[in-house]
Order: C-alpha cells, then sequence, then structure tokens
C-alpha cells in the first residue's frame, strides 16, 4: 500500500454535529432537491456519448417493431421491459426472421497484426437496417444517423450487434451467440477511439466468459486483489464516486456516534481502508475526548486486510486514540454473526459500499440476516444505481445504460491513449460488468439477488430509514465543488438519500439505516 493516510482526503473534513442524531423523522421532501444546475442533457451523437446512444437504439428496437411481427411469436417468448412507455414486448420479435440484420467485418483496432485495416460495414441484398426494419420505414433509422461520423455509425452498429448477442444468450441460443460474439471481439477494441466500441469490447469479454461458463460450468476467476486495489484508489482520485459515499457515510456515521465512548465500526468490505482517516481525525479531536475504537474490516484477502489494519492502527497511534483492528477474511455474504467480535456497551456502526467486483453468486438473505442479528445503531449504505437481480437479459440492459453512462463519464474528460482511464476500466469496470453478466452461468438465480438493498431494507420491520443530514449534503457538495461544473456530475437529494450521477443518470445512492432492536 502506497503513501499515507494522511493525504488521502486531506482536503475535507467531518462536519461536527450541532443537533442530537435523528433517527425517528419520518417525513422527506415531496420532490428531489436538484444542487447542481446542469441543464438536462439532449441527444448529442456529434458529442459521442454512449449512454445516449444506448438509449436511442434500446428505444428503437423495442418501440418502433412493426405490428404485424408479433402475430408470429410464442406466448412463452423471453420478454423485455422498456422503462420509457411501459412496455413489454418479446424478445424473439429482436431476433426473428427478417429483423435481424446481416453483417460483415468492419473497421477494427487491434494492437498489432492488421495495423487497423479497413473492413466496410455491410448488409446482405435484401436487408436493410436494423433501425430502418424495426421502425417499419426509413425515415426514424435517416433521422437516427444523419450527421453521424463513420467512427459514430461504427459505434451504433456495434451496439445493436451487441444487444441482438444479449437476446440470444438469454434464450440459450449459445450458437448463435457465439458466432456474434466472434464478430464483435474482431471489430472491437478496449483500447478504440470512442467509447462505444471500448464498452463492446469488455461486455463481448464478459458474454463470451459466460457462453463458456453455460457450457463447461466454469465459476468465477481467481482475483488480482492488488490490481484492484490500485486501480480503486486511481478512481478514487480522478472522480468523485468514491468520496462522495466515503464522506457522506462518514458523516452518518459521526452523527450516530455522538456523545458515545466506545464504538465499534464494520466495514462489510474494507479494501484499503481509504475512508477511514478521516473520521478517525474528528473523532480524535471531539470536545469530549475521542471514544475507544474497535474496526472489524471484512474482505477477501488476508494479507490486504492485515496490511490495512497495520496502516489503520499506526494512524489511529498518531492520533493519540484507542484502536482495535479484527479482519475476516471472508466476503460478506459468507460471514454470520458468531464470526464477529460483539462487546456489550459498544455503539455498533455497519458500513457498506457496494460494488461488483467480485462474484455475486451468494444470496442476499444471508448479509440482511446478518444486518438483523447484528442490530446496528447505523447501517450507511451507498449503492451503484444498478440492479443485481432478475434475468440474464434485464441484468445486461441495465448494466449496459449504466456503465455506459460511466464510459461516458471517463471519456468526455480523458484521451483514449490515458493510462489511469485504461486502468480504471480494465480492473475495475469490465471486472464488475463481469460479475454481473458471467459469473453463475444459467444456474444464477435473481431469486438471490435484491434488486435494490434500501427497497428491501425499508420493507423490513427490523430497520427504519435515518435521512441524511444537511451536513451529509454539505459533504457532498463540497466534493462535487473539486470538480468544475463542465465535468458534468449532478447531486440530488430526496426521499431521505443522496444521489450522485453524470448529467441525467443517478449512479451512486447514499442511505442511513437504524436497527429497532439497537435503542
Amino acid at each position: 500500500m502506497k503513501g499515507g493516510y494522511e493525504v488521502v482526503h486531506g482536503a475535507l473534513d467531518m462536519i461536527p454535529p450541532h443537533e442530537p442524531w435523528d433517527y425517528s423523522s419520518v417525513g422527506f421532501p415531496a420532490a428531489p432537491v436538484i444542487s447542481s444546475s446542469f441543464p438536462k442533457p439532449v441527444i448529442n451523437l456529434e458529442r459521442n456519448e454512449l449512454s445516449e446512444w444506448v438509449e436511442h437504439v434500446t428505444k428503437q428496437l423495442i418501440d418502433d417493431m412493426p405490428d404485424t411481427a408479433s402475430e408470429s411469436l410464442h406466448t412463452d417468448a423471453t420478454m423485455v421491459y422498456s422503462e420509457d412507455n411501459n412496455n413489454i414486448v418479446p424478445s424473439s420479435l429482436l431476433m426473428g426472421g427478417d429483423f435481424r440484420p446481416r453483417k460483415a467485418m468492419r473497421r477494427s483496432y487491434f494492437d498489432g497484426g492488421n495495423n487497423g485495416q479497413e473492413c466496410h460495414w455491410s448488409n446482405e441484398i435484401g436487408q436493410s437496417n436494423i433501425c430502418e426494419n424495426l421502425a417499419g420505414s426509413s425515415s426514424a433509422a435517416a433521422a437516427a444517423t444523419r450527421g453521424l461520423s463513420r467512427i459514430d455509425e461504427q459505434g451504433l452498429s456495434l451496439i445493436t450487434l451487441l444487444l441482438e448477442c444479449a437476446v440470444a444468450i438469454s434464450v440459450d441460443n449459445l450458437g448463435e451467440a457465439h458466432r456474434m460474439l466472434l464478430e464483435l471481439t474482431q471489430m472491437a477494441s478496449p483500447y478504440g477511439p470512442s467509447c462505444a466500441e471500448r464498452v463492446v469490447a469488455y461486455f463481448a469479454k464478459a458474454m463470451a466468459s459466460r457462453v463458456i461458463n453455460s457450457w463447461l460450468g466454469i465459476c468465477s476467476p481467481l482475483i488480482n486483489h492488488k490490481s484492484v486495489h490500485s486501480a480503486f484508489q486511481v478512481f478514487n482520485n480522478v472522480c468523485p464516486f468514491i468520496k462522495f459515499a466515503h464522506f457522506t457515510s462518514n458523516q452518518a456515521i459521526l452523527e450516530a456516534f455522538q456523545r458515545r465512548d466506545r464504538v465499534h465500526i464494520i466495514d462489510l468490505d474494507i479494501m484499503q481502508g481509504l475512508q477511514w482517516p478521516a473520521l478517525f481525525h474528528i473523532l480524535a479531536t471531539r470536545i469530549e475526548g475521542p471514544p475507544h475504537v474497535r474496526m472489524t474490516g471484512m474482505g477477501t484477502s488476508m494479507e490486504l486486510l492485515v496490511e490495512t489494519g497495520k496502516q489503520l492502527s499506526n494512524f489511529a497511534k498518531r492520533l493519540g486514540m484507542s484502536f482495535e483492528f479484527h479482519p475476516i477474511a471472508k466476503k460478506f455474504g459468507e460471514i454470520d454473526v458468531s464470526m464477529v467480535p460483539l462487546r456489550r456497551g459498544e455503539t455498533l456502526a455497519v458500513h457498506w459500499l457496494q460494488h461488483s467486483l467480485y462474484d455475486a453468486t451468494g444470496p442476499d438473505w444471508k448479509t440482511m440476516r446478518l444486518l438483523e442479528e447484528l442490530a446496528p445503531r447505523v447501517i450507511t449504505l451507498v449503492e451503484q444505481d444498478i440492479s443485481h437481480g432478475g434475468s440474464f437479459l434485464d441484468r445486461f440492459v441495465g448494466s449496459l445504460h449504466y456503465y455506459s453512462t460511466l464510459f461516458d463519464s471517463l471519456g468526455a474528460f480523458f484521451p483514449c491513449d490515458d493510462p489511469s482511464r485504461h486502468r480504471i476500466e480494465h480492473c475495475l469496470l469490465y471486472r464488475e460488468i463481469n460479475n454481473i453478466l458471467a459469473i453463475g452461468g444459467p444456474a444464477r438465480s435473481g431469486e438471490d439477488k435484491f434488486r435494490h438493498w434500501r427497497s428491501e431494507l425499508a420493507t423490513r420491520s427490523s430497520f427504519m430509514q435515518v435521512p441524511m443530514s444537511g451536513n451529509s449534503m454539505a459533504q457532498a457538495q463540497l466534493i462535487l465543488n473539486m470538480f468544475p461544473p463542465v465535468h458534468g456530475y449532478s447531486l440530488a437529494q430526496g426521499d431521505g438519500t443522496l444521489k450522485l450521477g453524470w448529467k441525467d443518470t443517478s449512479l451512486f445512492t447514499a442511505s442511513s439505516w437504524t436497527s429497532h432492536a439497537s435503542r
């Protein structure tokens, strides 16, 4: 682990609470309060914004199909849900008969061997572009592609083929999916000049793993923890998302620990522990004196947990704060309450910054049972606004929208050959895409995963939401102020939560909860 904790978050500090911690408030704002003045973006294909392309292409595929085509479909066909107009459309429309265009090789970007040779993208005679077929006329497709550059057109074609491949996998047409994946892997490179090509390259790689997994039953790949953690730290340095998660959660924990002299923090995935030095600093400088702090850090590598514990212990010692660290080298879904060292008289906080860096084959109900048995005074939850449950096609569509936006946010401000950008995309985002789409294969059950944890917590009688305070909002705004408005990040508050996103797409949501049994 490189560098000292002192400089990780040196620009910000926690805000001491001025009022007692309020866990009984139930009145949330009727409408979200938007702190960003960014205008709602319009589709601007010239700016190469992949997230807008994905929205447009999926709308074409779902909304603009000929009415007569549905007459020949079976009632048990796989269904696709469109959030825009609440339509449910049989996915066989996206694959059957004349609706699948015939594609030939087009321009590709390889690391070597082919020197970026030119290959033209064409359809067989009698086959029109898929947007023209699905719209029932050429006018919609012409409006969609008018004025596009060559790279833009290629990006739209790649996204279309990727969507068709996902449908093939969803109906277990693995042979057809394999043929499409061969095309995609030849046409798309993670080093390409457009976000579309880079996203398609990583999605195709993950979907190829899914196909192999379906055939052979291969389990999840081994994790290179050091490369993942190194990329995570780079992501923390160049984007506001991780800082947002850390400081809003720390503020909620600080408020729950007010006037408590023995506290215990359980981090369900501590990684390098970048979050905690800022909280330790404000706890050590409390007017009433620092509390005794115990921390239980969970993770998948005991070596890295021990190193993190040493770093945190050294930092606490320099602050003059009494501190203990207990590592548990297991994923949170594999832990029961007997593994956690609990003591009477301690105020307990549980923190969970959710991500998809590990395989998600374990059932969520085990983690929920752990939280119920721990009965913490505060649970700080930061979720990615993406569903890990449901069918493969549900996960594919949701993750394509989500990661297209993340790739857009990186591509808007970093050149395509930037090494930090590639490290984030390759070591973090690709690994998450792979775990969402590939791990578990056809045996993965959507019933094992909660679509959104905050919604699940709200339905449980054991927990009650604690609205994120004005101080937490102030922390989030301070973080956002570190990035110029032109970067396009947006912050919203509503329903007791804080949301951070890019343009009009929410990417991370922070919420706080308490257990009734903790009072």
